[in-house]
């Protein structure tokens, strides 16, 4: 293994930072923070309907200004991250734009020789208001969550009446030239499934990229059901049936997505099946909480801590020495759908997606 490269112990190499700088959100999304009464009643119906109770839900304690990474700490680490090898940066929340001054991270970011890729994951609330200065402080592109294309489900799903702002987003990230704009949707079954072919209407439409994720069980009230999944291959069956799509072959073997195009060549469908389809064999991502825990998988049960080292004195080189250390007990993969498959404590807010 050469010095400058950062491996785990089951040889996969890692070139994907995803760091995230807030863990407060303002939407309650389903799949996340599900705590408006419309979804804690649907939940409870599905628990009802299988004759069982709801499960205890994850206490959430957001960290205090105190426990968060600066954001000269974020760029300290990034700037250690890059010298060994990683170039695909991602800034995610919660919602990132809610901490002031991104633009600022991100200038000190894109500056560094070695970062092939500066992203953002944002709800689009704010974004329209920032994304000038964003692309003007190196910002190269944004990946932004539209879950339904009805405002009242939107709102449903979400916890706000958001859409409009969402879509607002999308016109604005395109206008500054932050090709390819990505659209997210997690799809639930019940709740937006039957959206799926109006989403990929807009994507063809609109001449975008749309992702369709499977729903992950890191929802704060721990109330993911298998039943609720709605698979990667019925997805692609859908579409494929729907729109005649053609398969997108990628050179990288570490693309979460598996991408389709449309007989006429504008839009691209994604789909990323963590759930039923497993990437984990090639995956070569880590991820930074906003409180300075490294964790080398979405659903990793430990998460080290390098604030400590961070905030007391440690070198730059003993703090890659930790680095390398936590990663090379990267797991070989998670458990979803295992007898022994153990929710993180912390939900995707508070982890970063």
């Amino acid at each position: 293994m050469s010095d400058s490269t950062l491996q785990d112990s089951h040889g996969r190499i890692i070139r994907d930072l995803r760091i995230s700088i807030t863990d407060r959100c303002n939407f309650r999304c389903v799949y996340c923070l599900p705590e408006t009464e419309e979804a804690a009643n649907f939940y409870r119906r599905k628990f009802q309907s299988k004759g069982g109770s709801e499960p205890e839900p994850i206490v959430l304690k957001w960290q205090p200004r105190s426990q968060i990474l600066s954001y000269e700490e974020i760029t300290r680490l990034v700037r250690i991250f890059v010298g060994l090898g990683v170039d695909k940066i991602r800034l995610t929340g919660g919602e990132p734009l809610l901490r002031r001054g991104v633009e600022n991270l991100v200038q000190g970011i894109s500056s560094m020789e070695g970062i092939r890729d500066l992203a953002l994951t944002t709800n689009g609330f704010s974004f329209p208001e920032k994304a000038k200065l964003l692309k003007e402080a190196g910002l190269g592109r944004v990946s932004i969550s539209m879950d339904s294309l009805d405002r009242e489900n939107f709102r449903k799903l979400t916890g706000r009446d958001g859409l409009a702002g969402v879509l607002e987003s999308i016109r604005v990230a395109r206008e500054l030239g932050m090709e390819p704009v990505k659209v997210n949707a997690v799809v639930i079954r019940g709740l937006n499934d039957h959206e799926l072919e109006d989403l990929a209407r807009f994507a063809n439409r609109e001449d975008l990229s749309m992702r369709f994720i499977e729903f992950m069980p890191l929802d704060s009230k721990r109330a993911w059901l298998k039943e609720l999944v709605v698979s990667g291959s019925e997805i692609r069956k859908r579409l494929v049936d729907a729109f005649g799509l053609s398969p997108v072959e990628s050179g990288n073997a570490s693309e979460t997505a598996k991408r389709w195009a449309f007989p006429d060549g504008k839009g691209e469908i994604g789909i990323i099946a963590p759930v039923t389809e497993p990437f984990c064999g090639h995956c070569n991502r880590v991820r930074l909480t906003a409180d300075g825990k490294l964790r080398t998988c979405l659903f990793s049960l430990h998460e080290p801590d390098l604030k400590p080292l961070l905030r007391g004195g440690a070198t730059d080189a003993e703090i890659e020495a930790e680095i390398r250390r936590v990663v090379l007990g990267k797991e070989p993969g998670h458990r979803i759908g295992k007898d022994d498959y153990e929710q993180p404590e912390r939900s995707m807010s508070c982890i970063g997606g």
